[in-house]
């Protein structure tokens, strides 16, 4: 059997005969099976005289003549309550859709279909301007008039493999499988994706997301989604996600949130999380303190490298706060600093106190962000640490914070 490609919308709405020549109704919808990679038709929605019924597809028949699909079902089967199905035309056609390669939302003007020995399967979904011609029936002529001056309709189309639907959870499919593709997009782009959809859609993709990564995701969007997203959320999930965080970026996303919520918030996480928010979000927005991150890696001067490189394989820190090592002493005073390369290339059992650099440059958590700018520029920092006024090690700034929060605030620190 040749394959015969055609697409949903030519098909939609055509009458369905049975084998004796009568009428059984008129197509208005095709169910794909979900639990296989490649969708394939298992179920039809029929409109007849008595109402809309539910058949099997596996009786079903198309064949084009005159240009036109005839459909023919020679032995309808009434289907019974089917799991992991979706339905074409109610839950994809005129829908958004994620581009996952594109990592973009899309809206879908028609469905391309491949009928095969084993089946009709769904392969493409059409979202250029020729699916919206061809289901307003002018695709065809259209492109006749332009061809004579040598031009064409663009046509676009994305593999069913490249897609993530966005099916709400209620309609039969379950979030964890619907939405596995995302799981490989970049947190950022993720974050852009959930931002084009509508509220509703967007919060359940971001609740089927496992906490850690609900967390970088929720980072990366914008304050506006940050609000709306927990706001929506339950208290303790919300709570929990939070939790994942750096501290000083759950402060950042408390700021904008009313202060009911806020202690609504904070009494639901843990107490040890919530009370160093709680401390960050004391200080004035001007200065260091409500920029810094307790995230940090220190040790005690009277470690070795031996212990100082065990103790690190065992904390495993984030990349991004360990372009310095702090060296305190036992009550958590500064003394000063070592690079992985230090360790490195140091004898095992020399001590912390002996390698590290004592000249180290550092900022209060009371100094004004404009005057930690002029340090981290002066001096070409890509971090430094925050301490009080008894050198108590508080935490550390990040270079990327800095540049965030230049652009989020216009550099209004730097004109201060």
């Amino acid at each position: 059997m040749p394959i015969l490609s055609l697409y949903l919308s030519r098909i939609l709405g055509n009458k369905i005969f049975l084998k004796n020549g009568e009428v059984l109704g008129r197509l208005k919808d095709i169910g794909v099976s979900t639990a296989i990679q490649h969708p394939v038709a298992i179920s039809m929605v029929v409109k007849t005289r008595l109402g809309t019924k539910t058949y099997k597809w596996e009786n079903m028949k198309i064949t084009k003549k005159f240009g036109q699909y005839e459909l023919v079902c020679n032995n309808p089967v009434e289907a019974g309550n089917l799991k992991d199905v979706l339905y074409l035309s109610k839950n994809v056609l005129d829908k958004q859709i994620i581009d996952v390669n594109g990592r973009k939302v899309v809206r879908v003007n028609d469905i391309r279909l491949a009928l095969l020995d084993k089946g009709l399967f769904a392969i493409a979904v059409d979202i250029g301007i020729e699916g919206i011609l061809r289901r307003l029936g002018l695709a065809k002529p259209l492109k006749r008039v332009l061809k004579r001056f040598g031009k064409t309709v663009s046509s676009k189309f994305i593999l069913w493999e490249d897609i993530e639907t966005v099916s709400r959870s209620n309609e039969n499919i379950m979030l964890s499988k619907t939405y596995h593709k995302l799981a490989t997009l970049h947190p950022s782009d993720l974050a852009d994706i959930i931002e084009d959809l509508d509220l509703k859609t967007g919060i359940d993709i971001f609740s089927s997301l496992e906490h850690g990564r609900a967390a970088d995701v929720l980072e990366e969007m914008e304050t506006d989604t940050q609000r709306s997203i927990l706001n929506e959320l339950p208290v303790s999930k919300a709570a929990d996600i939070l939790e994942e965080m750096p501290a000083d970026e759950v402060a950042d996303i408390l700021d904008d949130l009313n202060e009911e919520k806020v202690e609504e918030l904070l009494n639901e996480m843990e107490n040890n999380a919530s009370l160093e928010v709680r401390e960050l979000m004391e200080y004035p927005e001007y200065v260091v303190g409500s920029l810094m991150t307790t995230d940090f890696v220190a040790f005690e001067n009277t470690l070795s490298v031996e212990e100082a490189i065990r103790e690190l394989r065992l904390l495993k820190p984030d990349e991004d706060i360990i372009y310095y090592l702090y060296i305190v002493d036992k009550t958590n005073k500064l003394l000063g600093a070592v690079t992985l390369r230090d360790l490195v290339i140091s004898e095992p059992n020399t001590l912390l106190n002996d390698i590290m650099n004592r000249d180290i440059i550092y900022t209060k958590d009371t100094d004004s962000i404009k005057s930690l700018i002029k340090t981290v520029t002066k001096y070409n920092l890509v971090a430094i640490p925050v301490v009080d006024d008894d050198m108590k090690l508080l935490g550390t700034v990040l270079i990327n914070d800095i540049i965030y929060e230049l652009m989020k605030s216009g550099k209004m620190y730097a004109r201060r």
